[in-house]
């Protein structure tokens, strides 16, 4: 499987509203950390997250987190 491109080398820190989210797994996407459906013909797909409250979120940029959608400083080795 092709690796996903690195959007950036930080996490996305947002305060988000509870509700379904979609973490781009690709790196492609123009609309990050969202889905955009850049990842269409490719092996990629996006990840759906269910907040169930309103909070602060460390999206992963690099998109090679151990934790999925979430940042776990995987960024910090690449």
């Amino acid at each position: 499987m092709k690796q996903p491109k690195i959007a950036q080398k930080t996490p996305y820190v947002i305060d988000e509203k509870a509700g379904k989210k979609y973490w781009c797994a690709c790196g492609e996407s123009k609309n990050q950390p969202y889905c955009d459906g850049s990842h269409q013909g490719s092996d990629f797909v996006p990840i759906e997250v269910e907040l169930t409250e309103d909070k602060k979120v460390a999206w992963c940029g690099c998109k090679h987190s151990k934790s999925g959608a979430f940042c776990d400083g995987t960024h910090s080795k690449l």
